[in-house]
C-alpha cells in the first residue's frame, strides 16, 4: 500500500519546526562570509574570528539536521505515488515552510 503525499508533508512540517535552527546556522554564516565579501549583506560588527569557529560550532548541528532528514525521507519517497523529483521538491519546500513563516513574520 502506497502512502499519499500529504504524509510525506506532514512529516516534513514538523521537521521544519526544529529545523529553523540549522537554517538560521546556514544564513548567519552565508550573511557573514561569501554574501558579506560579495557586498549583498553587511556582516555583524562583533565577528572578527573568522568563518572556522562558526563551521566548527554549526557545521555538526547542521550535518546531523541534515541525515536526520534523509532518514526520514527515505522510507517515504519509496513508498509515495510521487516522481522522486516531485517528493523530494515537496519535501524540501515543506521543510522551509517553518522558517518562511518566521521570516514573513518579523
Amino acid at each position: 500500500m502506497t502512502r499519499r503525499w500529504y504524509t510525506a508533508l506532514g512529516v516534513n512540517l514538523l521537521l521544519g519546526i526544529p529545523g529553523v535552527v540549522p537554517f538560521w546556522m546556514l544564513w548567519y554564516i552565508a550573511s557573514n562570509w561569501p554574501l558579506a565579501e560579495l557586498g549583498l549583506t553587511r556582516r555583524e560588527p562583533t565577528e572578527n574570528d573568522g568563518i572556522m569557529p562558526a563551521l566548527v560550532l554549526f557545521g555538526p548541528v547542521v550535518l546531523l539536521y541534515a541525515v536526520l532528514w534523509w532518514m526520514a525521507n527515505r522510507p517515504l519517497a519509496a513508498r509515495t505515488a510521487l516522481t522522486a523529483r516531485g517528493f523530494w521538491l515537496l519535501s524540501a519546500l515543506a521543510t522551509l515552510l517553518p522558517t518562511a513563516a518566521l521570516i514573513a513574520n518579523s
